[in-house]
């Protein structure tokens, strides 16, 4: 026993969070295979397997309380109602214990023998490591709305994933110490991850058809996704620098109107009427929401400006050698 458990103790420890909604056919059979894949596996320690019930009508609930009582590592989470999958993921992290969190859909289609591949990906190197259907075994209906949300996803954001949608995820624990999910916005964790620097990868895996109840997700999902993939790309690319985005378009609105009045003063140089030109109001009013967009971009940056210091844990990925100890809310180059 002496000799197993420092072994034990340096291997990385797993948590799997698992959220569900009226999937009470799926909970005991997904429990047992995630056990067995634990028991046949020796690079890593299963911490726990955290199931979130978001809001099932269902028996989902007693399966879970039937399940929790058969193994102490499984752990059960009953949300007051559905809050989404993001919230439901949310909970989950917080109530993890281990060092890599994966998570999984709970209808028994992503395969938890893939549990180990994901483990050793981010042991080798990523900090986030998404799932790629590559074979899916849904409805046509399902999968290309998918394939179009995620190349479209891919070119805005510019991460070359093949499968967003994927909920099989496995990410190091602080990652969620800089990506904060809400809404619907568990989809688009790697893009988040991305912009704060951390490595994103990618490995295929087994996709088993449904075997029990019915999807939770029609088209309102892709509608919602594209909505929220502008807000990701403006969060990321622009919340530490909007009078970028808001100065941009200002700058082209209002050199466009410029560019109109000075056509027009021009024409009435010459002798022409210009009074009575639609093309006048065209440049007044794309002068006057040009100058409004930089007003709005230089406010921005005023609210900020005291708030422009991110954590240093959240930016650093490592050290070597002697340094000095920074304080989590010092700003960027200060040291105490």
């Amino acid at each position: 026993m002496a000799d197993t458990e420092p072994k034990t103790a340096t291997l990385p420890g797993v948590s799997v969070i698992v959220p569900v909604m009226n999937e009470a056919d799926t909970i005991g059979a997904l429990a047992e295979q995630v056990l067995a894949v634990s028991a046949a596996q020796d690079g890593f320690r299963l911490c726990d397997l955290v199931f979130i019930d978001d809001g099932s009508s269902d028996e989902t609930w007693i399966r879970i309380r039937t399940a929790t009582a058969s193994d102490p590592r499984i752990r059960g989470v009953r949300l007051r109602r559905n809050f989404g999958k993001a919230t439901a993921l949310q909970v989950g992290v917080a109530e993890a214990h281990g060092d890599i969190v994966i998570t999984m859909d709970g209808d028994l289609q992503d395969d938890p023998r893939e549990l180990p591949r994901f483990i050793a990906a981010v042991m080798a190197g990523d900090d986030v490591v998404s799932g790629w259907k590559r074979t899916r075994h849904d409805p046509l209906g399902k999968t290309l709305p998918s394939k179009l949300f995620n190349r479209i996803t891919a070119w805005v954001s510019g991460i070359p994933l093949h499968d967003f949608n994927c909920g099989f995820k496995a990410y190091r624990r602080e990652v969620f110490d800089a990506v904060h999910l809400y809404g619907e916005l568990h989809r688009f964790v790697p893009v988040l991850a991305h912009a704060y620097g951390y490595r994103i990868g990618e490995i295929e895996v087994t996709h088993h058809p449904r075997r029990f109840g019915r999807s939770k997700y029609g088209a309102r999902r892709f509608v919602r996704g594209l909505l929220d993939l502008f807000s990701v790309v403006t969060v990321t690319r622009y919340a530490r620098k909007p009078g970028h985005l808001f100065g941009a378009s200002g700058l082209v609105l209002g050199a466009s109107g410029t560019l109109i009045l000075a056509w027009l003063s021009g024409e009435w140089l010459l002798g022409h009427a210009i009074g009575q030109r639609p093309l006048l109001l065209l440049g007044v009013l794309l002068v006057l929401v040009g100058v409004q967009l930089l007003m709005f971009g230089l406010l921005a940056e005023l609210m900020i400006s005291r708030d422009r210091d991110i954590p240093q844990p959240m930016l650093v990925r490592e050290r070597s050698g002697a340094s000095t100890p920074m304080r989590d809310d010092a700003p960027l180059g200060e040291t105490v």
